[in-house]
């Protein structure tokens, strides 16, 4: 947001065109090595990256010094899965050949939307500043996480609608060339990425404690019906016989570059690669529905041994308590009929 925010100037200033980056007509021919070749120091990404993961660390420690443990796979996944592809995607050639070439700008993509998101709710940020932040920020937090917005927005059906059908109003419709040519309005589109898969992967795979958690083969459920739209979106743009965005990457007059072949690659690549990060976070609910049996069975089995305790505890009590002897008692070992007869013989 603070990145659109400093882009709007140069916008304003000579209608649409942007000062920043490197322009795309000028960009040397691509090879992988680009990737990593032409990074880019955008301190509008770069700083709340690094106040993010500031933050992150902050909280992990402060947990040590109380002596409570974190997991360290949270905190790997949180930056390095989740911190570390966004920078990836924003800083590095991804970033610099994004409005240049659609199959980068589809691995952005996804990214952003796909990949991100699940490493980012994976490392459960939410209950670590929940653990570790001041008293005020952790009544504001959980005001927000009770209210009804919050329930709303991460009512599953809300966010599988807006996950599955955006891509689809993005890429048939003008919303996406517009993106190419204005630089606030493409940097509105990478913060729309990774808002609409952290709404909806959050509740699917997240541990975090928010609304719209839901039981685990509805999840699974979930995962599943989004499988075909990735491939249905990606078989799409692989037979279009035109160009998507065509006056900007017709206008960028490459010659290294068919925009209509890199199209292709792009929608071979969100067929292919989305199945692949569906398939990886079908298996990742499966562990944790597995992991939640188990620590179910778990519970219930020292359920079972404390009534088990309990019933014991009691019988013993019993065993030991005296029996009165009372009246009924000392009939119960008079002697009777014959027996009184044998007695006084």
């Amino acid at each position: 947001m603070l990145r659109a925010a400093f882009s709007l100037a140069p916008v304003l200033a000579h209608g649409g065109e942007s000062e920043g980056g490197t322009p795309p007509e000028i960009l040397p021919r691509f090879t992988p090595i680009r990737l990593f070749t032409e990074f880019e120091l955008d301190w509008f990404l770069l700083l709340p990256l690094l106040i993010v993961t500031g933050l992150y660390l902050w909280g992990v420690w402060q947990l040590r010094l109380r002596g409570d443990h974190w997991p360290p796979g949270r905190t790997v996944a949180f930056l390095a899965g989740g911190v570390g592809v966004i920078a990836f995607a924003g800083l590095s050639g991804l970033g610099a050949y994004d409005t240049t070439m659609f199959s980068l700008h589809m691995i952005q993509h996804m990214l952003l939307a796909m990949v991100a998101p699940i490493f980012l709710a994976l490392g459960a940020p939410v209950t670590l500043a929940l653990r570790t932040a001041p008293h005020g920020f952790r009544s504001a937090l959980l005001a927000v996480l009770h209210s009804r917005l919050a329930r709303l927005l991460t009512f599953p059906l809300i966010g599988w609608g807006v996950y599955v059908a955006s891509p689809f109003a993005l890429y048939f419709t003008g919303w996406y060339p517009a993106t190419l040519d204005n630089p606030v309005l493409h940097e509105m589109l990478h913060l729309h990425f990774l808002l609409v898969g952290a709404l909806f992967f959050w509740p699917m795979v997240g541990i975090d404690p928010i609304p719209g958690r839901q039981s685990h083969p509805f999840r699974f459920l979930i995962l599943v019906s989004t499988l075909p739209f990735h491939a249905i979106l990606g078989l799409s743009i692989y037979t279009q016989t035109t160009v998507i965005a065509a006056r900007h990457y017709e206008g960028l007059n490459l010659g290294w570059l068919d925009p209509l072949t890199d199209q292709r690659v792009g929608g071979g690549l969100l067929w292919s690669s989305g199945e692949l990060v569906g398939l990886i976070m079908l298996g990742v609910v499966v562990v944790q529905w597995i992991r939640a049996s188990e620590r179910e069975g778990a519970r219930e089995d020292r359920r079972l041994d404390r009534l088990e305790a309990a019933e014991a505890a009691a019988l013993s009590r019993e065993a030991a308590t005296p029996v009165p002897l009372d009246t009924m008692a000392l009939d119960d070992v008079r002697p009777t009929g014959s027996a009184k007869k044998e007695v006084h013989s």
